[in-house]
């Protein structure tokens, strides 16, 4: 079971390790912009560092939905290289830790929070977000943005979530879900090469949430929005075929090209979609 466990977790620490999005392209950007890296701003950031699906609009929607208030600390859990965690800081002036498995996220998160001046608000945590090495009850919000898909053990990851957070605080997260069933070649691929196995429905997390003691206050289909944003992204990634194989060799671009093209195309056949959940916890 632990060896088991031990590969999943190394396999999703590889994928993010080699990712097309990482901190040297998102400085390659911003440098071929024209903007002084040396005099870095978040504004000027936020445009290349949002790792998900939608942009800072969709991390303010959450954020809103969320009712996260400036006296607020905020758990971004799963925050990759921290463009949301920084964004929220930012914007709203609130204290923001992330979370994050794979540790070379973690250092690139904290090499840009400094670039932009945001150490003071915004801090970074190794971390495995089925066993946090976090204290209980610490947070008014806990967040996540389209990552627990990695995590196979749906229920550890939404229990520590609760328990992190404080009672009467809030847990807001967006994630793919299963809308119609896979076909068992179809949950292979995704497993062995997006890290992505055992899919929950968005019924599955909402009834987990709720064995965990957090009323679902609201469950908003997102499969319709996402079918655009992943067809540009596919488009995005794309683009960045130069940097890719200068980083990290063409095989791994052509993996992840035809590894992202299988995935976008699942959504488009409406076997995968999105949801963004609020749920409150018990007091």
């Amino acid at each position: 079971m632990n060896t088991q466990r031990n590969t999943g977790r190394d396999g999703v620490v590889r994928f993010y390790d080699t990712h097309p999005i990482n901190e040297d392209e998102i400085l390659a950007k911003l440098a071929a912009r024209g903007t002084n890296l040396d005099s870095l701003t978040q504004d000027e950031l936020k445009d290349f560092d949002q790792d998900h699906y939608g942009g800072v609009q969709v991390v303010d929607a959450l954020a809103q939905k969320a009712g996260i208030r400036r006296e607020h600390h905020v758990l971004d859990v799963c925050s990759g290289m921290g463009g949301p965690a920084r964004w929220i800081a930012h914007r709203i002036g609130c204290r923001v830790t992330g979370l994050d498995l794979t540790q070379s996220r973690v250092e690139a998160a904290r090499r840009l929070t400094g670039r932009v001046g945001l150490e003071a608000l915004v801090d970074f945590v190794q971390g495995d977000a089925t066993a946090m090495p976090l204290p209980d009850a610490a947070f008014d919000v806990v967040m996540s943005q389209e990552a627990f898909l990695h995590i196979p053990d749906k229920a550890a990851v939404v229990g520590e979530c609760a328990r992190v957070v404080k009672p009467g605080g809030t847990i807001a997260f967006t994630d793919v879900v299963v809308r119609v069933a896979l076909t068992a070649a179809e949950e292979q691929r995704m497993a062995a090469e997006m890290h992505a196995p055992g899919l929950a429905t968005a019924a599955q997390y909402a009834g987990l949430l709720e064995e965990k003691g957090c009323r679902v206050e609201a469950r908003d289909d997102m499969a319709e929005p996402w079918k655009g944003i992943l067809l540009d992204r596919l488009a995005m990634y794309r683009s960045l075929r130069d940097t890719t194989v200068a980083k990290f060799g063409e095989a791994r671009f052509l993996q992840y090209d035809s590894l992202y093209d299988f995935f976008v195309g699942l959504f488009t056949a409406g076997k995968l979609g999105g949801v963004r959940i609020v749920a409150r916890r018990g007091r």
